[in-house]
């Protein structure tokens, strides 16, 4: 038996039982006295797990510092896989991290886990895995930390917080009273979907346009989180949110070659498409704001056209026209 997996059957053993003589853990485990003694010791130094012996019973149980589910031996309900799976899931957040905040605030759980894997072949492996697992991300904006933390308090603690912030399309900078409702990452920037007081509408905003921002005492106004996913998730993109404008239908055609790739994407949620027979590949997705969908659209080049609605023909081969002209 690998050593997280003792570490967790002795925990578990003991918890479920009461209490457990050393003669039994040992036969359940098949190990020797010498490791058993070395697992308690690691147990109870490093983990903190409050095993203590019972001489009356000729067992080892909790002892007073048990709290019953208040106990959690970090780690210990994971195997060997989960562990790995949890160094790997370190790696991509890492990916959204801007100045180290997540790390900081992770680096007391990666200890654990890095501890829990100590021995020679686990640990060996595990460090073999962070050097094969690469994250590589594009553009990103970075959040100052001092921000991100708070906009996280006050969107766990329920509370409003007061903004200062550059709202780009105008370049105008405003004061916001705002509560918070759900934190969004998309495409390597943080987002903040909140109901905006001065508004009174639910607006979205990018973490990386505010320069001031400060909890406030009052209560944030509570939203059905099914309300707040209605209204800021109904078209394609990220400015989809906050306008007023009616959710249209974009109906795009990837010629034979894209179709392979662009018939097993997921461009939106509700999207719908099918198959031509000459192998091209239909594609018919909401919008409300066109910005990012034609950005998204001149990416693909001659590969992809747009067939409706016109709006948003009109619009790409605007784009398209003045790209060209940049090179005669």
């Amino acid at each position: 038996m690998a050593n997280t997996a003792r570490l967790y059957r002795i925990e578990a053993l003991i918890r479920a039982r009461g209490h457990v003589s050393f003669q039994a853990l040992i036969e359940e485990l098949d190990i020797s006295p010498a490791t058993l003694k070395r697992d308690f010791e690691y147990l109870r130094s490093r983990m903190g797990a409050p095993i203590d012996y019972d001489r009356d019973l000729n067992a080892y149980r909790f002892g007073a510092a048990y709290a019953g589910p208040r106990h959690e031996l970090p780690g210990l309900w994971f195997d060997e896989a989960e562990l790995y799976s949890l160094l790997m899931a370190q790696q991509l957040l890492a990916g959204l991290d801007s100045d180290g905040l997540l790390s900081r605030h992770l680096q007391p759980l990666l200890d654990r886990i890095h501890h829990l894997l100590a021995s020679g072949e686990d640990n060996a492996a595990a460090a073999r895995l962070m050097k094969r697992v690469k994250v590589i991300s594009a553009a990103r904006r970075p959040v100052p930390s001092r921000f991100f933390e708070r906009v996280s308090v006050a969107l766990l603690s329920r509370k409003r917080l007061q903004l200062r912030y550059l709202t780009r399309a105008r370049r105008e900078v405003g004061e916001r009273e705002v509560s918070p409702q759900r934190l969004v990452h998309y495409r390597n920037t943080w987002y903040l979907d909140a109901w905006c007081h001065r508004v009174d509408a639910l607006r979205r905003f990018a973490l990386d346009a505010i320069e001031q921002a400060k909890v406030l005492d009052t209560r944030a106004r509570e939203l059905p989180m099914k309300q707040v996913a209605v209204a800021m998730d109904a078209g394609y993109g990220i400015y989809a949110a906050g306008t007023d404008k009616p959710v249209q239908w974009a109906v795009l055609l990837f010629n034979a070659q894209a179709a392979q790739w662009a018939s097993r994407e997921e461009w939106h949620p509700q999207q719908q498409g099918q198959s031509r027979p000459d192998g091209s590949f239909e594609l018919k997705l909401p919008f409300v704001d066109d910005t990012e969908l034609v950005m998204d659209l001149l990416r693909q080049g001659d590969q992809v056209r747009v067939l409706g609605p016109g709006s948003l023909v009109r619009a790409v081969r605007a784009r398209l026209q003045a790209a060209a002209a940049q090179y005669g």
